[in-house]
């Protein structure tokens, strides 16, 4: 009887690094015809340490097809509005992206495809929902690489889902399993997304109830269980809610209301059809070869090639 072998899968939440790789890396990276290729050099490097440090036998670098998706902003009209660049109606909404950064993204896409490592997005659906998709269809332990905290709801010790976030630049990472999340937020996975919600992200759009901060969301959650639990007790005239903090939970009720769905990240996306297995050489060598000579990729490419070989 030939048994199952345990695969470790790492899902990259694409978009977060090489935005960390842009501010990350100088810009003085250049190709040869003086174009800048931080973003793309610094992305390399990232994931040659990563398949070196961590050796994971599948590895899936997942894409914004949507970063703004249209049912979010049904919900919540301000989800990331601050960070549109130009709306397109019915398409989706340009980011605002550093100008030296947007030429940079097709060139990433194409070497990832070159090296055959698997790049997958789903429209109407971002990166982060790609992501929680491929960690609960997973049979074996999944490491999640972000640097977005977003992404801690999805830490589960029973299926062996962590988080690895970068502290500073790719050279430390903070691996978050349930026992840290709790350590540093007082949460597990689960009442992470709570929390956010209660406490509302800027950097997102998310509101937030108004005087309800992360202490205080972290207290609530602890002494109530979950949102639908705090809900019910600012409901209930007999429980132990301040009158402050139940003024406040009533007064965004209609936010808590939506807010679940825009904050917990989709489970459900279908997905087109892609082998996650992390290559051991180039699935185009030529197509490399040729982007390395415009590009001039360097000790980049070669360290990726040299991690994947292993």
């Amino acid at each position: 009887m030939i048994r199952g072998v345990t695969r470790r899968l790492m899902l990259l939440d694409t978009a977060s690094l090489y935005f960390r790789a842009y501010f990350g890396v100088p810009e003085s990276v250049r190709a040869p015809d003086g174009t800048p290729v931080n973003a793309v050099r610094g992305l390399l490097d990232f994931v040659a340490r990563l398949v070196t440090d961590h050796r994971p036998d599948d590895l899936v670098a997942c894409m914004d097809a949507d970063w703004r998706p249209a049912w979010r902003v049904e919900l919540i009209p301000s989800y990331k509005a601050h960070r549109v660049a130009q709306e397109h109606g019915e398409d989706p909404d340009t980011e605002t992206v550093p100008d030296t950064l947007s030429p940079q993204v097709p060139v990433i896409e194409a070497v990832l495809d070159a090296l055959g490592i698997a790049r997958v997005g789903a429209a109407g659906y971002e990166a982060d929902d790609v992501i929680g998709t491929l960690a609960g269809r997973a049979d074996g332990p999944v490491d999640i690489v972000t640097g977005d905290r977003d992404l801690f709801q999805l830490i589960d010790d029973r299926r062996g889902v962590r988080v690895l976030y970068p502290v500073k630049g790719m050279a430390t990472l903070t691996a978050f399993d349930q026992a840290a999340l709790h350590d540093k937020y007082g949460v597990d996975g689960p009442g992470y997304a709570d929390l956010a919600l209660l406490r509302g992200d800027p950097s997102d759009g998310l509101p937030g109830v108004p005087g309800i901060g992360e202490k205080t969301a972290a207290r609530l959650l602890e002494r109530f269980g979950d949102l639908a639990g705090i809900v019910a007790a600012a409901d209930d005239p007999a429980s132990p809610l301040t009158p402050t903090q139940r003024k406040r939970l009533t007064a965004a009720a209609a936010y808590l209301e939506v807010a679940p769905r825009v904050v917990r990240v989709a489970t459900d996306v279908p997905l087109p059809a892609h082998d996650p297995a992390l290559p051991a050489e180039p699935a185009d060598p030529a197509a490399l070869d040729a982007l390395n000579a415009r590009w001039g990729l360097g000790g980049s490419l070669t360290r990726v090639l040299s991690a994947l070989a292993r």
